[in-house]
């Protein structure tokens, strides 16, 4: 069983090209170098985002993905791709509240209507709305029930990203009478929404999670945006793609967050000829030892970078396919999305260990800041854990299995 993009038609180029794409780019290596300058200030202060959110505002990437003709940025999923790993790479919070952001404001564009998407994307670009929220499977769910003038919306939703910033939310729901599950667009400062800032990890601490309580919350007809149902006879393939398409959102920031730690590692290494104190000697940058543990990072993460560029590619491809993509070429997207996922996942958790072992005992100081990559890695990855994806690569591979219909956390 092939593991390589199956849809084919209509071909597409191996990259995004153009000066559209290299504006953004730039863009968001300048907000990076930005939100650099500060990071391990910011981690430690622990504030809600709010000034970060601000900057990313500021620089036009909230509208990044709505059509320039409804006031967006018009750009495609690889060009947010390459943002969110760009972001990460400086601030991997932030590179969760952006990618988070992506993929809930683009939800519509899956489950809705073309018609009332583009409603909901005016909207979101006319207003700057920065989204959160969380549509993955959840126990006990959001329970949505018929009123008299719509339905009201109850129950609690235990972790959501960038609720503590975010202009609207996108929630999974439960109809209470038919137990399909769907897509609800919700204002955070409706009446009947309490948001609690009780996410207390210890990494990740500025993508602004925390707990939402829904105390029959009004929903008018336009936030229903659609089924989440995978059920075939509901679920298209070309809806389906959301689900790839989420998760390579997770991908990217693995990948960002890699790049990062290895990045600042190199300038510690080679600006580090000074030792602070005696008995804390700094590794040479010709050490044989250095050397080998830097080319196994590098090897690790690029081919991680190799497989993710594949998958971006793949999913590219099958979103221009539209309506003709077929259940087994989404699967095909899906797994290699999910191949992605797992390189990605290891390649984060190595570099972001294994970097503090090359730059030795006196990047333990607080006022550097190091530890962040480390912390941010392992929380994502707790969320985000490989292991059922593997299982899903495994199942493929062996025999022929379609993955599951899973979108992220």
């Amino acid at each position: 069983m092939a593991l390589a993009p199956a849809p084919t038609q209509p071909a597409a180029p191996s990259a995004p090209t153009g000066t559209h794409h290299a504006h953004w780019l730039r863009v968001a290596r300048e907000t990076a170098d930005d939100l650099a300058t500060d990071a391990a200030a910011r981690e430690q202060a622990g504030k809600v985002p709010f000034d970060e959110v601000s900057r990313l505002r500021e620089a036009g990437l909230l509208t990044l993905m709505v059509p320039a003709e409804a006031g967006g940025g018009g750009a495609d999923w690889r060009t947010a791709y390459a943002i969110v790993r760009e972001i990460a790479a400086a601030d991997g919070a932030i590179g969760q509240l952006l990618g988070c952001h992506y993929f809930m404001s683009s939800s519509a564009r899956f489950f809705t209507t073309p018609t009332r998407a583009a409603k909901v994307e005016r909207e979101s670009a006319a207003a700057q709305w920065c989204w959160g929220g969380g549509l993955a499977l959840q126990e006990p769910p959001l329970r949505l029930v018929k009123a008299a003038h719509g339905h009201v919306l109850s129950g609690r939703q235990a972790y959501v990203s960038g609720v503590l910033v975010a202009d609207r939310l996108a929630v999974r729901a439960v109809r209470a009478d038919t137990g399909e599950p769907v897509v609800v667009a919700v204002d955070p400062a409706a009446h009947g929404v309490v948001i609690d800032a009780d996410s207390d990890t210890f990494g990740q601490r500025l993508a602004a999670g925390g707990s939402v309580e829904f105390d029959s919350v009004p929903v008018a007809a336009g936030e229903l945006l659609g089924s989440l149902s995978a059920d075939e006879d509901v679920l298209s393939p070309s809806a389906a793609l959301a689900s790839p398409a989420g998760r390579l959102v997770s991908a990217q920031l693995c990948l960002g967050m890699a790049e990062g730690v290895l990045a600042e590692a190199r300038e510690y290494s080679r600006a580090g000829n000074s030792p602070w104190h005696p008995v804390w000697p700094v590794s040479s940058p010709q050490d044989p030892h250095v050397l080998t543990v830097y080319g196994e990072l590098t090897v690790v993460t690029r081919s991680a970078a190799a497989v993710t560029d594949q998958a971006t590619e793949a999913l590219h491809v099958g979103l221009a396919r539209g309506e003709d993509l077929t259940y087994d070429e989404y699967a095909e997207i899906s797994v290699l999305v999910a191949v992605a996922e797992a390189a990605t996942s290891r390649a984060v958790q190595d570099s972001t260990a294994r970097a503090l072992d090359i730059m030795g005992a006196r990047a333990v100081s607080s006022r550097l800041g190091f530890d962040r990559f480390w912390r941010n890695a392992r929380t994502h990855t707790l969320y985000e854990p490989p292991a059922a994806r593997l299982r899903d690569v495994g199942d493929y591979f062996l025999n022929g299995t379609h993955p599951s219909f899973v979108l992220p956390v």
